[in-house]
């Protein structure tokens, strides 16, 4: 894939994402490849993320949305903490409370009431989701996300 970058105030590219790096990607650094609807911080390109040195500490995080800036998320407790409870009571809507998805939750149980619980099986498949991707996916599909019913 074919990257942009803005660097400078200036759009910048096409290039590799190892070409990125010598033009100062960091994890706030606007991003755009083909495909893409818009520009977007390059935390949330997994891709990206995965070349990138790790960073120090709480500090250096990327802010995340609805945030202030310096926040630190401790996605990997809550991960698989989420991951288990899919599994094993996601028809009941743990899951989504225990990532303060409230009414998440309570569709997961409206939805499991319908389909006289035939919805506990994409439960389950989430739970397995949940369990084997990254922590900065986890976050950003489950955690900091506007969806109400976050699934995959």
């Amino acid at each position: 894939m074919r990257y942009y970058i803005i660097y400078n105030g200036q759009q910048v590219g096409p290039m590799t994402r190892e070409q990125l790096l010598s033009y100062g990607l960091n994890p706030n650094s606007q991003v755009w490849a083909e495909g893409m609807p818009q520009w977007v911080p390059a935390y949330t390109v997994p891709e990206l993320m995965e070349i990138m040195p790790p960073a120090a500490g709480p500090a250096q995080c990327p802010p995340v949305y609805g945030q202030p800036q310096g926040y630190y998320s401790d996605a990997s407790g809550k991960r698989v903490a989420a991951g288990v409870l899919a599994i094993l009571l996601g028809g009941l809507g743990v899951q989504y409370f225990y990532i303060n998805k409230i009414g998440g939750g309570f569709l997961t149980i409206l939805l499991s009431l319908v389909t006289c619980g035939l919805w506990s099986v994409l439960t389950l498949v989430q739970g397995i989701l949940m369990l084997t991707m990254t922590d900065q996916e986890f976050d950003r599909k489950f955690i900091h996300t506007k969806n109400v019913l976050p699934l995959f």
